[in-house]
């Protein structure tokens, strides 16, 4: 079940979809809907705030609207006649990719609040 239509997103990335796209639109939505439901933390949140994190998600796949600025980019250069252009993601996606930004993660009340995480630490802690 998705939390928003392809109608959402459209309006956020402020441009109306081919069928085709309508198509890709609405089966992402299903996937950004996996995967908020597959946090346990997010199950308590209200369906308004899984919407809006659903539009965010899939609006970083299907495009910056027109200004041809990818959506959760925080640099970016272009040049002139010798046609250059490129743009860092933030939040560690890449464009095309279904990806949680520190905005979505905090809206749904997940990550690792502690700030890092050393696996190797629980093999030095065990108790013999």
């Amino acid at each position: 079940m998705a939390y928003a239509t392809y109608s959402d997103v459209e309006i956020r990335v402020g441009r109306i979809f081919s069928t085709t796209e309508q198509s890709m639109c609405t089966s992402l939505l299903g996937r950004a809907a996996l995967m908020i439901d597959s946090f346990s933390a997010a199950t308590d949140k209200s369906d308004d705030i899984k919407k809006e994190v659903s539009v965010n998600i899939v609006s970083r796949v299907m495009g910056g609207g027109s200004s041809g600025i990818p959506i959760g980019a925080t640099q970016g250069s272009q040049a002139g006649l010798g046609y250059s252009e490129s743009w860092t993601i933030s939040s560690g996606g890449a464009v095309g990719e279904l990806y949680f930004s520190k905005d979505d993660k905090r809206l749904l009340g997940i990550g690792n609040r502690i700030g890092s995480y050393s696996p190797v630490q629980e093999l030095a802690c065990t108790e013999d």
